[in-house]
């Protein structure tokens, strides 16, 4: 490697500069202290964990995506977390062992070996929460105000929100009696919205007529509320698992609408994002301008079975370095230059810091002045005292 390309930095792997670092902490305090006024203890996962437990439960698609390592003091394989759940999963299941809803919240680095999506990053900043312990509605309507609450606190606008129910093809699925390969033909045809592929597989694989029409239905079924009702009229003969799955839509759509009625509600009942790990609803979060989700979540119940507690749980996770990327409110620095030295000076600078002020002392010859660290303040001598006055280029004096 030549000198010239020592600054290069993995795929994927990027580093945060300055101004955007500081619109992350601050967006990282103002999201935790949310999370607080709800009741979410904050947690903080290790780095890395042993295989055995990483890879475990909710934990085992994450393979491909899970940096490998071995540990020098024991021999075994230890990963790198890729994602903060199944962490949290573990840390209720075993470490904890809180009986009654546990409300947990986190903001932490994760590694992952490739990215999400082209360009995406394998480095995120991982900020999000999880509700364990109560498998009724109003822990999955809690969650979606928190996530939609989180948007709003990084300053988006324009949020359509998809949500679907992994519970109505789980439902149809078993009622068919599919084998491993028809039913693995019909998921694929569904996720790649493809009617014939569709209407093909289900003409093969289903013999029921009802069924194989209620399967067809799920490809269509998605737009506005209203595809809600035209989902019942669908799944009229369904078993009642559908018509419970549907009756939680319903409720979450009107808690909604009832608090953030300026979301776009967009419902899909062939939404299959995270079949082998979602377990009822499931949402994410979009706004103009990113072609990715920028909250993703649901319900995963039974996740800390592997840990040998299984509780119901829920909960979303963002990217906090795209979040913090959601405002075009630039904050202007109020910072105050203080010169190097002076009669009183460190007195007057400590106190103004006490205050809360951003105070920048100049160093013995510096040569950079207020302009070049953002200062639009400076302390000045006048009648006997230290007074802030405002920054003017012509008293740029270090």
């Amino acid at each position: 490697m030549t000198i010239a390309d020592r600054w290069l930095l993995p795929d994927g792997i990027d580093e945060v500069l300055p101004p955007q670092a500081g619109r992350m902490e601050k967006l990282r305090r103002n999201l935790l202290d949310l999370y607080d006024r709800w009741g979410y203890d904050q947690v903080m996962p290790p780095s890395v964990e042993f295989l055995d437990s990483l890879l475990t439960g909710p934990g085992s698609e994450l393979d491909l995506q899970t940096i490998k390592l071995t540990d020098q003091l024991t021999g075994r394989m230890m990963g790198a977390s890729a994602d903060v759940t199944p962490q949290v999963a573990r840390m209720d299941a075993h470490s904890l062992k809180r009986q009654g809803p546990a409300r947990l919240c986190y903001c932490t680095n994760v590694l992952r070996a490739k990215p999400d999506h082209p360009q995406g990053s394998r480095s995120p900043v991982q900020v999000g929460l999880e509700l364990f312990g109560h498998a009724g509605i109003d822990a999955d309507l809690e969650i979606l105000r928190l996530a939609l609450a989180s948007l709003t606190a990084a300053g988006a606008s324009e949020v359509h929100l998809a949500i679907g129910h992994i519970g109505i093809y789980r439902s149809l699925v078993e009622s068919a009696e599919l084998n491993a390969d028809d039913e693995q033909a019909i998921f694929s045809a569904l996720r790649l919205k493809s009617p014939g592929e569709l209407a093909s597989q289900v003409e093969a694989a289903v013999a029921d007529p009802e069924l194989a029409a209620m399967f067809c239905a799920l490809g269509e079924l998605n737009g506005g509320p209203d595809v809600l009702e035209q989902a019942r009229e669908a799944f009229s003969e369904a078993p009642q698992a559908v018509g419970a799955a549907l009756d939680q839509l319903q409720a979450l759509s009107r808690g909604v609408s009832a608090e953030f009625p300026e979301v776009a509600l967009f419902f899909d009942m062939a939404e299959l994002r995270g079949f082998k790990y979602h377990t009822g609803m499931m949402f994410a979060a979009y706004v103009p301008g990113y072609g990715q989700a920028l909250v993703k979540g649901g319900r995963y119940d039974d996740t800390g079975r592997a840990f040998g507690r299984a509780r119901p749980a829920t909960g979303f996770s963002m990217d906090l370095k795209h979040l913090a990327g959601l405002s075009s409110d630039v904050q202007v620095s109020q910072a105050i230059w203080a010169p190097a030295s002076g009669d009183g000076l460190a007195e007057a600078v400590s106190r103004l810091r006490g205050q809360g002020e951003r105070v920048v002392q100049a160093l013995p010859g510096q040569r950079t002045g207020p302009a070049e660290h953002g200062c639009l303040r400076q302390l000045e001598m006048a009648d006997g005292g230290w007074k802030v006055v405002a920054f003017t280029p012509a008293a740029d004096q270090t």
